[in-house]
């Protein structure tokens, strides 16, 4: 591969916070290319970014998380990325842990390195309901094949494998999370986990509010179910 590595960084209204997570990872990792993808933000999100000196593609407004991942997946693509760490914006994971990604990543042994905020004890506390939410996907997820300790970890280092997978249509545009782990291990990708601490979110998500949780568990067992039907790549 004849590209630079990079990070992909999902954002939506993070004007506030970017200029300090961006000068963070450029202090921690500088030779990695960060691409921010700007989620109709209705703030300075790209300017701040774009002064930073991050690499920023604007959707024309909201399109979700999933459609801002796989923006920045293609522009990696193009770019010719070896490989990518994918990591928020909201200053919740943070850029002194993407060295235990990227380790775990050049051993050359897995597709998918999964940051785990609940391998080892990293005193990182969750809500009842989100603790609650944790634990039935892990134990749906192991019960179709895939033992991970975090499900919902947004905070991963993925292969040009793993890259060029996520890539594809099938990929959600709203949620990608347990069921794209388990799309990929059938897919035959391996996925592994490391031990990483994550700061408190800065915000409430919006994920968890109105009736979003409700359609949120709906979405995600239906899409468990439809990975799980996936035939297994060996």
């Amino acid at each position: 591969m004849s590209g630079r590595a990079c990070v992909v960084m999902p954002a939506f209204n993070e004007a506030e916070r970017l200029p300090a997570l961006l000068a963070a990872l450029r202090r921690a990792r500088p030779e990695l290319d960060c691409i921010v993808v700007d989620d109709g933000s209705r703030d300075a999100t790209a300017a701040v970014a774009a002064a930073a000196g991050a690499r920023v593609l604007r959707l024309p407004f909201n399109l979700g998380y999933g459609a801002a991942l796989q923006t920045g997946y293609k522009e990696a693509l193009r770019r010719d990325a070896p490989w990518v760490v994918q990591m928020d914006a909201d200053g919740q994971h943070l850029p002194a842990e993407v060295e235990a990604l990227v380790g775990a990543l050049a051993s050359g042994d897995c597709d998918v390195v999964l940051g785990s905020r609940f391998l080892e004890a990293s005193g990182y506390e969750m809500g009842a309901a989100r603790s609650l939410g944790r634990d039935l996907f892990r134990a749906v997820a192991r019960r179709a094949g895939l033992r991970v300790t975090d499900p919902t970890s947004g905070f991963q280092a993925l292969s040009r494998r793993a890259l060029e997978f996520y890539a594809g249509d099938w990929f959600p545009s709203d949620y990608p999370d347990v069921d794209v782990l388990l799309a990929a291990t059938r897919a035959g990708l391996v996925v592994r986990e490391v031990p990483v601490h994550m700061a408190p979110g800065a915000r409430a998500s919006t994920l968890h509010s109105g009736w979003k949780p409700l359609y949120y568990v709906y979405k995600m067992l239906l899409s468990i179910w439809a990975a799980s039907g996936r035939p297994r790549v060996s």
